[in-house]
């Protein structure tokens, strides 16, 4: 059930298949108007309105400052430490007060939650939504990690109610349950449909008022969102196509008098200049920008954890902004949209967009006391040791293409093996995703006042922060070669996604051939000895992989399933067991 709402009655809320769904009425607060018109035009020009839209994305509940957080050298020469809520927030209210805060809105383009820190991830991400509606977030669209625990969570996460495993985090003075009161702002998910129904599973626009002027919002992810979350979380619902639904969404919009509408969407680019630039714009987006109607005035994107400030011409090649702000709170776009009061629509050619760093000048007090509040109940677990490295063993999502073995998946896939194997699965092979593992483990790093080189919970987690299950099941040689094949698929997002490889197994991979051919004849082998592909194989890995995440569609081929532990219980187990431990070797060849 939606929780009770601070704001004003919604003036509409629009589905993604046009109808407004039921879920809606019995949630009317879910999503709608937020009506800043108390003063009216204070001598400004008659004609030409300037409103602020802030903007970030990707958020992935990094409450706390990184220690040496900064962009790369590449996007930012200064090397400026940045992000940290605390000063992601002070850095929205700084630039509110030159705008003037009625004049402002804040939006997001999704993954504000899942793939999270610590401290976030620990308690199911309750600790990010609570930073983010203390720092002001009007609305967001949904992203791929909004669906990591399923669809029946990201409701959760929205409306409230507290886990249903876990329980409720705080009691009151007197050690009552307090429920999670759920989002203050309004995830959006025009693309995102029940199966059964047909109906929106989340509300798919939102109309803001800034002095009486309607500014619509359509929120979406990328289509291909069940490739890269647990297929089985959302096998309810079904992802539509961004271009078709955010054109349907954008006339329905117009039908209601609204002609400033904004595109809040979960798939983004890369380009090649700094933080503040657009150089040699490229990736999904600028298809799907270049298709988008004309009536919609900017799109606001996420996804690829890219900063840019672009401008790519609508089909009728009017000039058209495109905005990211990177990732993990590190910086914040400031669009500025200039509306003509007569047409009550955007004057493209002034629309400016200015990407900001989150520099760590102020930090905001509310923000701090959130930290220190869901630190202390973390701490008793974050600062237990669990494992020791003697050498740093590097190679995380974010530090590497995700084409390449790496020495951490590696050792992630070694966990998996000893988790899977013997009597939890009999496991002789185990593969993890490199895009999965998000963190490294490095000697000098100090989270909770351990040793140089010993490895805390919270290290552990930062690694594993999914939720993921171990599986085991069976799969023949010429399935285990299948699924090592489609490590390079033409026609995916990131055409190439290395896994990592358990201790024994090794081949060798020729990037020269093509398609399916990649995987060299002959080079698979078990404990030096060669795979035969007839036969059968006990394989070990997550249940993400297992259900065909990343679109490794041989993996649900598998028989005889076993199921296992989380994830990060079994990383634990393994450091525990294996003290000391040194980077894995590489264990394929040409990859």
């Amino acid at each position: 059930m939606p929780k009770p709402s601070r704001r004003r009655p919604a003036l509409t809320l629009l589905a993604a298949t046009g109808v407004v769904a039921s879920l809606l009425a019995a949630a009317p607060a879910a999503a709608g108007d937020r009506d800043h018109d108390i003063d009216r035009d204070r001598g400004r020009d008659a004609r030409l309105q300037k409103v602020q839209m802030l903007s970030f994305n990707d958020f992935h509940g990094h409450l706390e400052a990184g220690e040496d957080d900064r962009l790369s050298v590449e996007l930012d020469p200064t090397q400026t430490p940045v992000g940290g809520a605390e000063y992601l927030a002070s850095t929205l209210e700084r630039l509110r007060a030159e705008a003037g805060d009625r004049d402002s809105i804040t939006v997001a383009a999704g993954d504000l939650i899942g793939g999270s820190t610590f401290l976030s991830g620990l308690f199911h991400d309750e600790p990010a939504v609570e930073s983010l509606d203390a720092l002001g977030l009007d609305t967001s669209s949904v992203g791929n990690h909004e669906f990591d625990e399923g669809t029946e969570e990201l409701l959760r996460m929205q409306y409230g109610g507290c886990h249903p495993v876990d329980g409720c985090y705080l009691q009151d003075r007197r050690g009552r349950d307090i429920q999670y009161p759920g989002a203050d702002f309004d995830w959006l998910a025009a693309n995102v449909v029940n199966k059964d129904d047909g109906e929106p599973l989340l509300p798919g626009t939102t109309i803001e008022r800034v002095r009486g002027t309607k500014i619509g919002f359509i929120g979406m992810t990328l289509e291909a969102t069940p490739t890269l979350v647990n297929p089985t979380g959302v096998a309810t619902v079904d992802f539509l196509d961004e271009v078709e639904t955010a054109n349907a969404q954008a006339a329905q919009l117009r039908r209601k008098g609204v002609k400033a509408i904004v595109v809040l969407l979960h798939e983004g680019g890369v380009q090649a200049g700094t933080y503040d630039q657009c150089v040699g714009i490229s990736g999904p987006i600028v298809e799907i920008a270049q298709n988008l109607h004309p009536s919609i005035d900017a799109v606001v994107t996420g996804h690829t954890h890219q900063p840019y400030t672009c401008s790519i011409p609508d089909p009728a090649g009017n000039p058209r902004s495109v905005t990211s702000a990177a990732s993990f709170g590190r910086v914040v776009t400031e669009t500025e949209l200039v509306i003509d009061r007569r047409t009550r629509d955007v004057v493209r050619k002034k629309v400016t967009s200015t990407n900001h760093l989150v520099t760590r000048d102020v930090a905001d007090p509310e923000q701090t006391a959130i930290i220190e509040k869901w630190s202390a109940i973390a701490s008793p677990v974050a600062g237990q040791v669990v494992g020791t490295i003697a050498e740093d063993v590097t190679g995380d999502a974010n530090t590497t293409t995700r084409a390449v073995e790496t020495p951490m998946a590696n050792l992630v896939a070694d966990a998996i093996l000893a988790g899977t194997s013997g009597e939890n699965g009999g496991a002789q092979i185990a593969f993890t995703n490199v895009g999965g593992v998000r963190a490294s483990f490095l000697r000098d790093t100090i989270t909770n006042g351990e040793a140089v080189g010993e490895i805390t919970y919270a290290e552990a987690y930062l690694v594993a922060p999914f939720g993921n299950l171990l599986v085991s099941f069976d799969l023949t040689g010429a399935q285990i070669k299948a699924v090592l094949e489609q490590q390079f698929v033409p026609t995916r997002g990131r055409q190439t996604l290395a896994l990592g490889v358990s201790e024994g197994f090794t081949y060798t991979w020729d990037a020269s051939q093509p398609e399916g051919s990649r995987v060299v004849a002959d080079s698979m082998a078990l404990d030096g000895v060669a795979l035969d592909l007839d036969a059968v194989y006990r394989v070990g890995t997550l249940n993400f992989l297992a259900a065909g995440g990343d679109e490794f569609t041989v993996f649900p081929e598998g028989t005889d399933v076993v199921g296992g532990v989380e994830d990060i219980e079994a990383l634990v187990a393994y450091l525990e067991a294996n003290p000391g431990i040194t980077p894995p070797p590489d264990r394929v060849a040409g990859l």
